[in-house]
């Protein structure tokens, strides 16, 4: 029987939800069986399926081992330590100026600017409808410049 879900305030409730999420896109991008990935990270189908839906049950550890089964890692980043390194980014985006950003966000009217933050998330979010290949170096590099300011260097994809 599953452990009772400590109190989780609703933010951190909804980033083990995201995490979730995202283990079970990476998952589905290798085109692993859930079962099969269980069995590589050492648990049952059922604990791997609490953790894809983000249940504040499941131990720390078995977060990291289904990380670890799908090739990936947890990193404790510090928002208030800033890298010298960090590419300058505008504070806004027009994002018809990004062609995959502008599939991403066909909802939008032309000409809408997004905040830097807002088109990681974007990009994040919906990774598997971008054309990787279509993108150009400029689009290119402002994923990359994306990804080190919010995403530690990486889109969690």
């Amino acid at each position: 029987m599953p452990a009772i879900a400590p109190p989780v305030e609703t933010q951190l409730a909804a980033r083990l939800v995201e995490i979730g999420e995202r283990l079970r896109a990476k998952r589905k991008a290798l085109k692993v069986s859930a079962t099969v990935a269980a069995e590589a990270a050492g648990m049952s189908r059922v604990t791997w399926h609490r953790i894809e839906h983000g249940e504040p049950s499941v131990t720390m550890g078995a977060y990291l081992g289904a990380a670890a089964a799908l090739g990936l890692r947890f990193e404790l980043i510090d928002p208030a330590v800033a890298t010298s390194a960090e590419p300058a980014l505008p504070e806004h985006l027009r994002v018809d100026d990004y062609p995959q950003l502008a599939r991403l966000a066909w909802q939008l009217e032309a000409g809408t600017e997004l905040a830097p933050r807002e088109a990681f998330d974007l990009y994040e979010r919906n990774w598997r409808h971008v054309d990787v290949p279509a993108l150009d170096a400029h689009e290119r590099e402002l994923v990359r410049a994306l990804a080190q300011r919010f995403g530690a260097g990486r889109l969690l994809v």
